[in-house]
Formats: C-alpha cells, sequence, structure tokens
C-alpha cells in the first residue's frame, strides 16, 4: 500500500532590498495620496468651505490645524510650534526611517503588519510636516459626525498614521510572549 506525500507549503523570502523598495513605495503612495487630495482642497474649496457627501454623516470641509493632534498647541507663539512640531515630526521621521529599514530586512522587528505600519505612519508624518513646512499649518478637510457625536477633521495623512498604528500594535500584541506563569 502506497501513502500518498504530504503536500509541504514553500515559503518564499523576498530579498530585504525588494522588500524595502515595497515599503518605502507605499510610504511614498500614502504621501501622494495625502498631498494630491489636498492640493484638491486646496484648489477646490475656500477656507471653511463644505460639501455634504452624505448627509449627517461624512462632509468634506477646508479648515487648517496650526496645532499638533486635536489642535494641541495651536495657541502657542508660531516660533514655537515650528520648532517643537516640525523639530519633533522630523526627529520621528528618522526613527521611522531607521526601523523600517531594520524592519524589512530582519523577522526579529516584528512581522507583516508592524512593517506595513511603519510605512503608513512614515508617510502621513512626512505629509503633515510637508504642510507644516509649506503653510505652516496642517490641510484638514474630512469631516465624520454621527448625531451630536463629532469626530476632529483630519486628513489622509491622519488616517496613515492611525491605520499604520493600529496595525503596529495589533503586531506587537500577536507577536508578544505569553506572560510567564507562576
Amino acid at each position: 500500500m502506497q501513502f500518498a506525500q504530504p503536500h509541504s507549503a514553500t515559503i518564499t523570502v523576498l530579498p530585504a532590498n525588494r522588500v524595502r523598495a515595497w515599503l518605502f513605495s507605499l510610504a511614498l503612495l500614502v504621501y501622494l495620496a495625502d498631498q494630491l487630495s489636498k492640493l484638491w482642497v486646496l484648489n477646490t474649496l475656500d477656507h471653511f468651505d463644505q460639501v455634504v457627501v452624505i448627509p449627517g454623516f461624512f462632509h468634506l470641509v477646508h479648515v487648517r490645524n496650526s496645532g499638533a493632534a486635536f489642535g494641541i498647541l495651536s495657541d502657542a507663539a508660531p516660533w514655537v510650534r515650528a520648532a517643537v512640531l516640525v523639530g519633533l515630526s522630523s526627529l520621528a521621521v528618522l526613527a521611522l526611517i531607521v526601523l523600517l529599514w531594520r524592519a524589512s530586512a530582519s523577522n526579529a522587528w516584528g512581522g507583516a503588519g508592524a512593517r506595513y505600519g511603519l510605512a503608513l505612519i512614515l508617510g502621513g508624518a512626512v505629509g503633515n510636516i510637508h504642510d507644516r513646512l509649506a503653510y505652516g499649518n496642517v490641510v484638514d478637510f474630512l469631516d465624520f459626525f454621527l448625531g451630536s457625536w463629532h469626530w476632529y477633521t483630519f486628513n489622509v495623512a491622519d488616517s496613515g498614521i492611525c491605520v499604520g498604528t493600529a496595525l503596529l500594535l495589533i503586531d506587537l500584541w500577536r507577536s508578544a510572549p505569553p506572560a510567564a506563569t507562576r
């Protein structure tokens, strides 16, 4: 009697340079989508103009955020905002580049979720830094609400940062070693 040989799956491991090219391309794609969408807003909507996309749920509105997330530092002097927000963001971008470079060469730095997450965060961070350098503030335009509940207006870069952070956290949570039991 003859038994069938078990079918073995082959795992293809891409060279680090191909992984890096893909991940940095993803970051570039997020940056370009962010900047093109903001360019559309700047050329289409005046400040505070609004387009109803889904009544009672989603509008496009042209607003500017001179502070950080949720308007933090928006009342600070312009030079303080620039120094803190552009300076800290630039340091974060450099750290993200190093982390993404290292993560793309080794599974020891997390799984695919961590790598994709870092790429999305990088693209979003560069998009918002670009705005701060070009305009002195960040162009926001995605406005979601439901009844009296209203979220802060955001943009594509913010979306990349949030989705990337979620992917990174999920990957870290899934790859965390189980807690030691006594």
